[in-house]
């Protein structure tokens, strides 16, 4: 095995580090690099571990490493081809690049992709230095913007991502971890301080402490993370849009957020147990096998009409938020849509539209489906790039004000007066 033959013990670039130590602290952060929630005491554990085991043993080498790194089943498939590919051979940067190629041994079908290996590589993979540029005839003074990759990215449009900033894009919502807004219980727990003393517990500890009085136990109000629903668009106009958006959401369910996923086109489909995997390409492939009209037609208002009538009572408790993420572009009962939306509005806490229109500086909603919508909400916002939907986080931290700050406030204000009867 790589790193494990008779110069492990050498240094190697003036580092007093041996060999053996500086490969498996490679290996360990390649495995963090794709996902695994390691830190770096797992790599001085490794460490010693290694030295109860016998060396040129492969599979208690394995096995050892494997006992400190997986903390489920489903992550023995990427331990697995993550060990054989740095520890068989030396061209393991190599074979994992093979890794995004398809390949067709016998007539078998290709090998399922590791695509969380070819994103951690990619990410270990150092840039190119950058070549000396000629000196220009006339010397002026030039400032250049500040911006990174990353950043550029996250101001991108979906709809104009080629294959490899999708998947450099993945990558980065994959690597953030959101949190949202909490909500204060009633309920009470422990604390170290505040203002509710906990009289039984800290007669507990005086007990336990010989009768002496000395720390006082307390207690503070509980909070919990507030329930979101998302209602999620996949007709043809928002299929990239959508698609997005399901990448988010998981990064959204990877950190415990109380979540409901739903998927509308011409029916609706609850996806929340798909997401709830660790892998996202795993979780849109599910996904994908699940939904029958992806990229098809739009009915919104019938969409609504089955959440409202089997999901809403289950799902909008607690002081849930709505999320709607659609274009509002619905030709049909248009009727229908205002009555399902009023009625959703009934049952949920707030109702946050994101609308991927709102990209254009003129935009006005003028079909007569964004109308029906607009009266019902209580926040538009865009949802076009990755900045518009990390700008929910402060959205939602503030989930329990029900205001409405859409830019389109005087276009809600006349509908609502439209509605208003005339006593005259």
């Amino acid at each position: 095995m790589t790193g494990m033959d008779a110069r492990a013990r050498e240094p190697a670039d003036g580092i007093a580090l041996p060999m053996l130590a500086r490969n498996v602290t490679h290996f360990m952060r390649l495995l963090r690099d794709a996902g695994f929630g390691l830190s770096p005491a797992h790599a001085v554990d490794a460490l010693e571990a290694l030295r109860h085991v016998e060396i040129g043993q492969r599979d208690e080498v394995r096995a050892a490493l494997a006992a400190l790194t997986l903390s489920g089943p489903d992550q023995r498939p990427l331990f697995d081809a993550a060990f054989d590919l740095f520890w068989r051979d030396p061209d393991w940067e190599g074979k994992l690049r093979a890794l995004l190629l398809p390949r067709v041994d016998a007539g078998a079908p290709p090998p399922r992709r590791s695509n969380r290996l070819a994103d951690a590589l990619a990410a270990r993979t150092p840039e190119a230095p950058p070549r000396p540029q000629p000196p220009a005839a006339e010397e002026r003074i030039a400032i250049p913007l500040t911006f990174s990759a990353q950043e550029r990215l996250a101001q991108r449009d979906f709809e104009t991502l080629d294959a490899e900033e999708w998947r450099a894009l993945q990558h980065l919502i994959r690597t953030r971890r959101a949190h949202l807004g909490l909500q204060r219980t009633r309920r009470l727990r422990a604390a170290t301080h505040g203002t509710h003393a906990d009289l039984r517990a800290s007669a507990k500890l005086a007990v336990r402490q010989h009768g002496e009085w000395l720390r006082w136990k307390y207690r503070q109000h509980a909070e919990r993370k507030l329930p979101i629903v998302l209602l999620l668009d996949i007709s043809g106009s928002m299929s990239q849009y959508s698609r997005a958006v399901l990448y988010f959401c998981h990064a959204l369910m990877q950190s415990r957020e109380r979540m409901h996923v739903f998927l509308f086109g011409t029916r609706l489909t609850n996806v929340t147990r798909a997401l709830r995997e660790r892998d996202p390409d795993d979780a849109v492939r599910l996904i994908t096998e699940q939904v029958r009209d992806w990229a098809g037609g739009t009915r919104i208002g019938t969409a609504l009409a089955e959440f409202n009538r089997h999901w809403a009572r289950r799902t909008l408790s607690g002081r849930a938020t709505v999320l709607l993420v659609t274009d509002g572009i619905d030709l049909e009962d248009i009727d229908l849509l205002d009555a399902e939306m009023a009625r959703l509005a009934r049952f949920a806490h707030r109702i946050v539209w994101l609308n991927p229109l709102l990209r254009y500086a003129g935009f006005s909603p003028q079909a007569r489906g964004m109308q029906a919508i607009l009266p019902h909400v209580d926040a538009l916002r865009a949802a076009h790039n990755l900045d518009s939907l990390l700008q929910l986080e402060t959205l939602l931290a503030h989930a329990t004000d029900r205001t409405t700050d859409h830019p389109t406030d005087h276009i809600k204000a006349d509908r609502q007066r439209q509605k208003r009867p005339s006593w005259k």
